[in-house]
């Protein structure tokens, strides 16, 4: 009976211990009718598939602001800035890009266009003419590109911890084979793990690992992650438009921010955006903005309140 106990509780520790189900959950209906029943969202069918987005303060006067999230975790990587924005009045609207979060994940090239695309679309279907756009990491390309397409729809540009500014050989080969992906995937624990090296405490924010391996339920994860990473290019002539058109431009990056290096494209930034407003922010990694909010908020707030 002891021998039959010490079993039954080895297999419950090797049950608790196995390798987490990857890429199962189809983002169907039945999957947007549990989102919305659990989250404070919306959906609005786009001209590439369904998006997510969260919205407040609809009829404010004060202005408009859309956030933009970077490479892989969706817009809850905003959250703070969305309901420090929300509290002071402005209408403010953050989304999941194609690939990530709660929105559809479509089959399509990943490139900037794309998701910049997407962003113009949701800005016009909820009536806005002009916004602040922010973008954090890979969202700094996108909010880049939005600016490029139309730039008529920017009142400024708000770029945190931006990755948008290094150089990119483009490759020949977009396509994502299946071989590809399913190497992402036996990445995908180590994946979530490495989330936490975005913070320069990142055992404060032990909840990110969990949070990040539910996106890696969802199917096309893995796709989205590799088109986007193959579609890079580089944005130099992009921003020097956008420094000839007199956009108003800041930057913000953490002091200790080890995953997108200042100092690997400081002199190519200098040429590109000559005009911007630059801001380091203290006790930080890659996401000031969470981890020292007061710092990066009272400067945020001065520009975007002044302008």
């Amino acid at each position: 009976m002891k021998k039959l106990l010490l079993f039954i509780v080895f297999a419950l520790i090797s049950c608790d211990q196995s390798t987490i189900q990857y890429e199962y959950v189809v983002k169907d209906e039945s999957f947007r009718k549990y989102v919305l029943k659990n989250n404070p969202g919306e959906y609005v069918k786009l001209t590439n598939g369904y998006t997510y987005f969260e919205e407040d303060n609809s009829n404010s006067e004060i202005g408009n602001v859309v956030l933009v999230h970077g490479f892989s975790v969706p817009s809850y990587i905003m959250r703070t800035t969305f309901n420090s924005i929300k509290e002071r009045g402005f209408r403010v609207i953050m989304m999941d890009l194609y690939g990530r979060g709660f929105s559809d994940n479509p089959n399509l090239p990943q490139t900037d266009e794309l998701r910049a695309t997407q962003v113009i679309e949701l800005m016009k279907n909820r009536g806005i003419e002009k916004a602040s756009i922010v973008g954090l990491s890979n969202g700094g390309r996108i909010i880049s590109k939005i600016a490029d397409i139309e730039p008529e729809l920017i009142k400024d540009l708000f770029y945190i911890a931006s990755s948008g500014f290094y150089a990119y050989e483009e490759v020949e080969d977009k396509n994502v084979y299946q071989e590809e992906i399913d190497n992402m995937i036996l990445k995908y624990p180590e994946m979530a793990k490495g989330q936490l090296n975005d913070f320069f405490e990142g055992d404060r924010y032990s909840n990110w690992i969990t949070q990040y391996e539910e996106l890696q339920t969802h199917i096309g994860f893995a796709r989205a992650l590799l088109s986007t990473t193959k579609n890079l290019v580089t944005l130099d002539e992009v921003h020097l438009k956008i420094d000839s058109l007199n956009i108003p431009v800041y930057t913000f990056w953490g002091e200790f921010d080890n995953v997108v290096v200042y100092d690997e494209f400081k002199d190519t930034l200098n040429k590109v955006l000559p005009n911007r407003k630059e801001f380091f922010i203290s006790k930080s990694g890659h996401l000031p903005h969470i981890e020292n909010q007061e710092e990066f908020e009272k400067i945020f707030f001065k520009y975007l309140t002044n302008n």
